[in-house]
């Protein structure tokens, strides 16, 4: 059976998972900080093509287990990572529709994974709009060497093996009503990407409430476009990288403040449309530390 090499990115959905007390406009003041612990998932047996239609696919899978952390090394400038030190991607044995013999058998891989380390800086700070920049570099430190020619084997990467940098901008502001405190941010980013991969333009925006200081509600939505300027052969889209992905993304999130430092968090993501991605849903969980 010919599998086509279907690589998608990761919609986490986002290209790694962004806490709802992280990120945004806003900078930790030095000595500050948020950490978290968490575990990313997709399953999929379908995924979006090029042309944004849906095709199936052995049942296949991605696991990542992850820290994740922002901490104010001066009062605007903030150190980042992305650490996901366990990755664990699978397929299901491929089996003939009239023979019922196994094709190719099922196979997993266990790595840590692609790894982001970033940092952010405060433009605008202590105002009713605040304004970062941000800087992250990936680092291919993932497993990602297969045979692109061999149409046998269903590819399984933990990383895609190109070292990339992501620049950006974000907005963000808050207002209280009583015991509800809303907020809302506005990002742009463009991720230069090499090893043949086509750089990538995307727009974040996300809005969310904090009740009574301990529960956290958000929605998330990111547009994320391919320049279509790479000349790697690594697409089509059933996988987690997939080169000239695209999507317009959206992400549910709700936590919970256990204590004024701790709390859990989960998250469902999913995409309105897409090509070269997986058509199924992501999730997570999590737990959070705030210094």
């Amino acid at each position: 059976m010919k599998f086509l090499n279907v690589l998608l990115t990761c919609a986490l959905v986002g290209i790694f998972a962004n806490s709802v007390l992280a990120g945004g406009g806003w900078v930790h003041a030095k000595g500050k900080g948020y950490f978290k612990l968490s575990q990313w998932w997709v399953i999929a047996d379908k995924h979006y093509t090029d042309t944004g239609e849906t095709d199936p696919n052995v049942t296949m899978g991605t696991f990542n287990t992850s820290f994740y952390g922002e901490y104010g090394i001066t009062d605007r400038l903030n150190g980042q990572i992305y650490f996901p030190f366990f990755s664990r991607s699978f397929h299901n044995e491929v089996v003939s529709g009239t023979t019922g013999s196994v094709n190719i058998p099922g196979r997993a891989v266990n790595s840590i994974g692609d790894t982001n380390i970033g940092l952010k800086y405060g433009l605008i700070v202590g105002k009713p709009v605040v304004l970062s920049a941000h800087l992250w570099l990936g680092l291919p430190l993932g497993k990602s060497d297969f045979d692109a020619n061999d149409t046998n084997t269903v590819p399984l990467l933990t990383g895609d093996g190109e070292f990339n940098q992501i620049i950006g901008l974000t907005a963000s502001t808050s207002k209280s009503f009583g015991n509800v405190n809303a907020f809302t941010s506005l990002g742009a980013e463009f991720n230069n990407r090499t090893n043949g991969f086509s750089d990538e333009t995307r727009v974040n925006f996300e809005v969310g409430a904090v009740i009574k200081e301990k529960l956290i509600l958000v929605y998330k939505l990111r547009w994320l476009n391919s320049l279509q300027n790479g000349d790697s052969n690594v697409e089509n889209g059933a996988s987690i990288f997939s080169n000239n992905a695209e999507y317009v993304g959206y992400t549910y999130e709700v936590a919970y403040n256990i204590t004024n430092k701790i709390g859990a968090t989960i998250n469902y993501g999913a995409v309105y449309s897409a090509k070269l991605i997986f058509a199924n849903p992501s999730y997570e969980v999590g737990v959070y530390f705030n210094l």
